[in-house]
């Protein structure tokens, strides 16, 4: 199976900006190379072109919602199910690891769940 996956924000004040500094720390911490990754917006074609969309927190996914046709609406979801990612860019290192945990976990579980027939 092949995955294309992207990360898009909903808005426009970090467009073209790479992440913030905290995050790329601690990710290359645990072998993540975030240098050449800079930030885009969610667009109109995201919902065509992905089978997927996945929104970190509950007000994203009423924003993703709102912003995508009705035809598209199936394929939004929270990415960890009944939870919201914490924001961890107001807090200290112990957030970004948090984060970092939380999202390792889930990605495990999606790719798992993508490869059932």
């Amino acid at each position: 199976m092949d995955l294309h996956i992207a990360s898009a924000g909903l808005g426009d004040w970090h467009i073209g900006q790479p992440p913030d500094e905290r995050a790329q720390r601690h990710a290359r911490g645990r072998g993540y190379d975030l240098s050449t990754q800079r930030a885009r917006q969610v667009t109109a074609r995201d919902f065509e072109d992905y089978d997927l969309i996945l929104a970190m927190d509950r007000g994203h996914l009423r924003a993703l919602q709102r912003m995508a046709p009705s035809r598209h609406h199936a394929k939004i979801r929270l990415f960890v199910a009944d939870s919201d990612v914490p924001d961890p860019y107001y807090g200290g290192a112990e957030g970004f690891e948090r984060v970092l945990d939380v999202v390792e976990a889930q990605c495990r579980r999606l790719l798992a769940e993508l490869r059932l027939p």
